[in-house]
């Protein structure tokens, strides 16, 4: 049973105890470039790979991961291409930026709203979450509900321009979650945000 993954080491782990044929374990780049990491493990040894389009093979349950080798870009395509293609797209966010101590969009994000209903349509999304944020400045209670203000308002407007509010699932998070770490009372522009993430 050969596998290509891109998953997290316990999902690995599970699914190298359910199978008992050689398995093959593959570390690719995410679509941002990025490469993380993960451990291929039995009773008998483990291996972490942490280079993108590297391999270890698992022959069975009795024996150690083997050690990490190479592996060609045509040979992951030839191997696993018809798994990767199958796989869903990564969720794309979008964050959007407010005026100080209101729901009223910045003019620049306001521009953005196009290219998240763009983003929408393109993958008929089923699943679209709208997250409010806010600074610090001000007391928690009032930034509770600043944060909820500016989920909504981001809401209505896609409502407004089309989208089915069934898939919006909207949540709030007032100055908890911040993107830029402060203390309290401050203002800070890259924390008074909606993040939009489209699935």
């Amino acid at each position: 049973m050969k596998i290509y993954t891109r998953i997290f080491p316990l999902l690995i782990l599970l699914l190298l105890t359910g199978c008992g044929s050689k398995n093959y374990f593959v570390l690719v780049e995410d679509p941002d470039g990025s490469v993380g990491e993960i451990t291929v493990s039995n009773a008998k040894g483990a291996t972490t790979i942490s280079e993108a389009n590297r391999m270890v093979t698992v022959k069975n349950r009795k024996k150690a991961p083997g050690t990490t080798v190479g592996i060609s870009q045509s040979r992951i395509d030839s191997l696993f291409g018809q798994a990767v293609d199958a796989q869903p797209d990564p969720p794309i966010t979008f964050i959007l930026y407010f005026e100080t101590g209101t729901p009223t969009l910045t003019v620049d994000s306001q521009q953005r709203i196009p290219v998240i209903l763009e983003t929408i349509a393109a993958r008929n999304s089923v699943d679209t979450s709208v997250v409010g944020h806010t600074d610090t400045k001000g007391d928690e209670q009032q930034n509770n509900t600043l944060s909820a203000q500016r989920a909504r308002e981001i809401a209505d407007i896609l409502i407004s321009r089309g989208v089915d509010p069934a898939i919006l699932e909207i949540t709030f998070h007032g100055e908890k979650n911040l993107l830029v770490l402060t203390g309290d009372d401050v203002s800070e522009p890259l924390n008074r945000r909606v993040e939009v993430t489209v699935r």
